[in-house]
């Protein structure tokens, strides 16, 4: 069933949200090359990665009836100081969901939180045979800033990715 705008809650995200999670994103990191990850995450794994980001970055989740549609995240850049107002955004659909507004609901939220807390650019490192991720990111704004080729391997062959920019504006 096709979800509507007002079956669907955009919330913050919970740790007890790590099953849902973990679901949604290991169905990408066993089955596509979507994420260069090669080992499915524990519940445990996930809720870590869920405490460790959400103490320091915006992340939010779709939410119909209690199920979780879709998450988005922003995180750490790079490491260096220098960085601190740029973040990398990262999002998920529950398989087969793509198209239908989730996704662009979660990231416009997640660009207006991130614009809130003074990040001054937003990156999308993104495979670039994921042509619909790098589409849906074109859409909101972002432009293609560089091009890797070969840096991942999995699923026997070499991917290539593309980093993507939106630059939100100058921290108040």
């Amino acid at each position: 069933m096709k979800p509507t705008d007002s079956d669907i809650t955009i919330r913050r995200v919970l740790p007890e949200d790590a099953c849902q999670i973990a679901d949604i994103y290991n169905y990408y990191v066993r089955e596509t090359t979507v994420s260069f990850e090669v080992a499915v995450l524990s519940v445990e794994d996930m809720r870590g990665r869920i405490e460790r980001i959400l103490g320091e970055y915006p992340y939010f989740v779709a939410e119909r009836g209690g199920e979780i549609l879709g998450y988005c995240y922003a995180h750490e850049w790079k490491e260096r100081p220098a960085y601190r107002r740029t973040f990398e955004n990262t999002v998920y659909l529950r398989h087969g969901l793509t198209s239908h507004g989730v996704g662009r609901r979660l990231m416009e939220t997640l660009i207006d939180a991130c614009r809130d807390v003074g990040c001054h650019a937003l990156i999308a490192c993104i495979t670039t045979e994921n042509e619909g991720s790098r589409r849906f990111h074109r859409a909101l704004g972002f432009r293609e800033v560089s091009h890797f080729s070969e840096v991942g391997y999995k699923l026997g062959r070499y991917l290539d990715v593309t980093d993507m920019e939106l630059l939100l504006g100058q921290p108040e």
